[in-house]
């Protein structure tokens, strides 16, 4: 892990085209990235269900956003795709940051108690295997909060931010996608009212152009923001051969269950 692009791990596979680290810092690090980050955090906070004594993590590249919703849990971590790289998170602290395969995290089953994911979702090869694995370290009614670029926004249009690149999405296609990998939608948002800006002067407008387009044309947002519950049931498929012969010892267990899991381990327990 580092400052760096990195590549030739395990994870490679999981993704196609994904953005890099270096553009990823640079463009939260200039003023359209600083209002971009505003406006989903701003769209985040609606769906952000209060979760007793937290396990946290965020999947992708989240660490704009687990700065300010990390701050209160338990535990908050940010796991790095290795197609992507991985930064030093977070500044002047203990490092909670790893470069991981996407659909193989380093993680127990039902460990985590929320994942944050960002800029993950569009680009997976196989978006039902993330999001399976997703489930697997959730805990049970742990929650799912996926930002996504959306189909119909401006924001996918253009290629000079993060969100022009890999698969936008629409809500009948998230909400499809998260069923059949028996996930429960549960809440939604919007954000990203705003052209994405290339002048610094007009960067400024931001704030009110995402007031009159949430009132205007919400149909038109640059991202989707949904949260999804974790059913505690659900058929196991029968895995390949290749992947029965990879045994990954996790590198990472927090101690015991997620908050969830451990009451519902409560309820059922004789």
């Amino acid at each position: 892990m580092g400052n760096g692009r990195r590549a030739g791990t395990s994870g490679d596979h999981a993704l196609s085209t994904n953005a890099d680290i270096i553009d990823l810092c640079n463009f939260y690090a200039s003023p359209l990235g600083v209002a971009a980050a505003k406006s989903i955090s701003l769209a985040l906070t609606p769906v952000w269900r209060p979760i007793s004594e937290e396990r946290l993590l965020g999947l992708g590249y989240a660490t704009p956003y687990l700065t300010r919703f990390g701050a209160d849990c338990e535990r908050s971590l940010a796991f790095m795709p290795a197609a992507q790289g991985a930064e030093r998170w977070p500044a002047g602290a203990p490092l909670r940051t790893a470069l991981v395969g996407i659909e193989d995290l380093p993680l127990g089953d039902a460990s985590i108690d929320r994942i944050l994911m960002v800029h993950a979702l569009e680009f997976a090869e196989s978006a039902e295997a993330l999001l399976a694995e997703a489930w697997r370290v959730l805990a049970p009614g742990g929650s799912l909060v996926i930002v996504v670029p959306h189909r119909r926004g401006v924001w996918a249009r253009f290629e000079h931010t993060p969100f022009g690149s890999g698969r936008p999405w629409s809500r009948g296609q998230l909400t499809r996608l998260l069923r059949s990998v028996t996930f429960t939608p549960h809440a939604w948002s919007e954000a990203l009212y705003f052209p994405p800006f290339e002048r610094r002067s007009l960067v400024s407008l931001a704030p009110a152009l995402e007031r009159l387009g949430r009132r205007c044309w919400p149909m038109f947002a640059g991202v989707v923001v949904i949260e999804a519950v974790k059913q505690l049931y659900r058929g196991v498929p029968v895995a390949s051969a290749a992947k029965e012969r990879r045994v990954a010892k996790p590198v990472l267990v927090p101690a015991g269950a997620g908050v969830g899991a451990r009451r519902e381990i409560a309820t059922i327990r004789p």
